[in-house]
């Protein structure tokens, strides 16, 4: 249930305020396809905003935002999501299913992929036991897991985590470190961001430290 490929993404010149001064300022950045980055910095950095312009959820004031071969500007949220798997901060944000399976089963179904990539999906995040449960009844570190069981079905070639492992424990993170690493061998583009440094150190191969909207640090792991 793995996509064939990642794609690349870029950030040409990027810069984005919401009124109070620049959130991102002049970024230009390049992820290779098939890269595992890790985007970090102080809340307030501006990796929630670069990020979220990779789905069109957020429009640069200047420059422009491509995934693979896509500008990103022309299109809709939903068409960028055939090829961006975007799991948010906020698990809540995503779920609106009566049942897990559902909740999991809807984007490989709008998306038109394989129907049983749901419950692999379910099934590798170790989820199988609440898949006919409400999430709402879920406590929270269960259901961000949820939202990202529904990322990884859509099967896309670029995953971005925003804070996936917020509030885990040592064996739910690992559950998500496994489902990660397979797809970054696999040649799956994966960016994070994360304040985990043991989950960092675990799934990145490149780090990215974004402070007051420009780029500080930029190296290998």
């Amino acid at each position: 249930m793995i996509a064939p490929a990642g794609m690349a993404l870029r950030w040409n010149a990027v810069s984005h305020d919401f009124g109070a001064g620049p959130v991102i300022d002049g970024v230009s950045l390049e992820i290779a396809a098939g890269e595992a980055v890790a985007l970090l910095g102080h809340n307030g950095a501006g990796k929630t905003t670069l990020t979220r312009m990779l789905m069109g959820l957020v429009r640069p004031r200047s420059g422009s935002v491509s995934v693979g071969d896509w500008d990103v500007a022309p299109r809709r949220p939903d068409e960028m999501a055939s090829r961006v798997g975007y799991a948010f901060q906020h698990a809540d944000q995503q779920l609106f299913a009566r049942t897990v399976r559902d909740d999991v089963a809807f984007g490989p179904k709008r998306l038109k992929k394989d129907p049983a990539s749901g419950d692999q999906a379910i099934d590798e995040l170790g989820l199988g036991e609440v898949a006919q449960r409400h999430p709402y009844d879920l406590p929270a570190p269960i259901r961000k897991l949820v939202t990202l069981a529904g990322v990884l079905a859509m099967q896309p070639s670029v995953l971005v985590f925003d804070e996936p492992t917020a509030g885990f424990d040592r064996e739910l993170r690992e559950r998500v470190i496994r489902a990660v690493l397979a797809r970054r061998d696999a040649g799956i583009t994966v960016l994070c961001v994360s304040h985990d440094i043991a989950f960092v150190n675990a799934i990145a191969l490149r780090r990215i430290t974004l402070e007051r909207g420009r780029i500080t640090g930029d190296a290998k792991s």
